[in-house]
């Protein structure tokens, strides 16, 4: 476990020590005037809730509350209050990396004197992720092919183009003009009729017999078939009659500078086409650094094959069901009338919820068995920097906020994500990458340029 920055701590001793394969035994002892302190803060906090008579509300002298009170009930509730608060301190002390709650034993000082109680906690494990330095990775190669340039530039040229009337057979890309008549068990739907519709041969519009059908046929052609209704609660089959009155060819304009000119802020075609391409790559590679992540993630989480904690896994289900729900109150829903409009229960849900919970806590803990095997740490100029970026979005002084942090362990919690990102970064960068026909792909080009890293 790593040191961390100096803070003050209340006057008290602990120990860290292992009890078995993932726990820990935390001890501590408490001085007497710390449990005095507690004890005064508990007496001044009854005297407000316990009414007596010739007193008024948090006006009783102490020992005036004592002979009210049953014999040990103050140190007890005092005793409650300041193992909590001392067992938090000492796992920030000793940076522990508790997953669950402590089971707290009170060894002395339970009704006189010092204090002392051990805290045994299941901790974060370490895990081996061995190969982890050998994955490969399959992702689409980010680059804008020929026949993906010739596509959007034909798309871009088709709000340009111009229909023309021809005596061939329709093909894909025509514009049919068609009179449609549909019925269903002999009655018309009046829906699905419809005269004079201009239909572009190949949209998949409808049905897809209205496509299969339509291919090949020429002006005059009347053309009778079936087809399942378009809606899945509909039963019986739609019968078609369909009416070619018209074929049209989308003629487009040649590209050129003067199209170029005309469509977009270039002045030549070659400028049009550059930027075309460059937008491709830029998407392809935003897909592949996505595809890069999850197919890298995944291998990861795979590497994984120790037993995980429920612990962790309760946790990471537990976390999803509340972002479920505070998504869902701010979109003005209520979470437990949609569990009911939906038919499943909490635990329904959080069953759900558990493979995915899983595979994340594997790929968490082998980041931190990546970071920890490279090495990698985070350097203070890092942390705060992010510290700043993270005090002005809660307008507050960085200093405050590091104070905070430091004495809450969230200073701990910061450099573990830190660690987890760079050792992604060191997987991304390291990891073997092909496309599918098993071509290598270098990292770089999935990273530069406008994609981010």
């Amino acid at each position: 476990m790593s040191e961390m920055p100096a803070r003050r701590l209340p006057p008290m001793e602990s120990t860290l020590s292992p009890v078995d394969e993932g726990k820990v035994r935390i001890s501590v002892r408490l001085d007497e005037s710390e449990v005095e302190q507690a004890l005064g803060a508990t007496f001044r906090q009854l005297a407000k809730q316990v009414r007596i008579k010739g007193f008024r509300p948090g006006k009783a002298p102490r020992k005036v509350l004592e002979a009210h009170l049953a014999p040990g009930f103050a140190r007890r509730q005092a005793l409650g209050d300041l193992l909590g608060d001392s067992y938090r301190q000492a796992v920030v002390r000793h940076d522990v990396d508790a997953i669950a709650s402590p089971e707290i034993d009170i060894t002395a000082g339970e009704e006189e004197g010092p204090v002392a109680f051990e805290a045994v906690v299941e901790v974060r494990p370490c895990v081996n992720v061995a190969g982890y330095d050998t994955i490969k990775v399959s992702i689409e190669r980010p680059e804008a092919t020929p026949e993906e340039i010739g596509k959007e530039i034909d798309a871009q040229r088709a709000k340009f183009g111009e229909l023309e009337e021809v005596a061939r057979p329709a093909v894909d890309g025509d514009h049919v003009e068609i009179d449609v008549d549909t019925t269903l068990g002999g009655e018309e739907v009046p829906n699905l009729c419809v005269q004079d519709y201009h239909y572009e041969l190949g949209s998949g519009g409808v049905v897809p017999e209205i496509d299969e059908n339509l291919r090949g046929a020429t002006v005059g052609s009347i053309l009778e078939f079936n087809a399942a209704h378009p809606d899945p609660e509909e039963d019986g089959l739609l019968r078609f009659r369909v009416l070619v009155k018209g074929v049209n060819a989308l003629r487009l304009p040649p590209f050129d500078d003067q199209f170029a000119a005309r469509a977009s802020e270039f002045d030549t075609a070659e400028e049009l086409r550059a930027d075309t391409a460059g937008r491709i790559r830029n998407v392809k590679r935003s897909y592949a650094l996505s595809q890069l992540r999850g197919e890298v993630t995944g291998a990861l989480a795979r590497l994984v094959t120790e037993e995980i904690p429920d612990a962790l896994v309760d946790a990471e289900v537990s976390g999803r069901m509340e972002d479920l729900a505070t998504y869902m109150e701010k979109q003005g829903q209520d979470f437990e009338q949609y569990l009911e409009s939906a038919g499943r229960s909490r635990q329904e849900l959080a069953d759900e919820f558990r493979p995915g919970a899983q595979n994340n806590v594997r790929i968490d803990l082998g980041l931190r068995a990546v970071a920890d095997a490279e090495n990698l740490e985070v350097e203070e100029a890092d942390i705060s920097e992010d510290i700043s970026r993270m005090a002005a979005e809660i307008s507050e002084d960085p200093g405050e906020v590091r104070r905070r942090m430091e004495e809450t362990g969230g200073w701990s919690r910061l450099r573990a994500e830190m660690r987890k990102q760079k050792a992604l970064r060191w997987l991304m960068e390291n990891v073997e990458i092909t496309d599918a026909d098993g071509n290598p792909i270098d990292y770089e080009s999935v990273v530069t340029d406008e994609s981010p890293a």
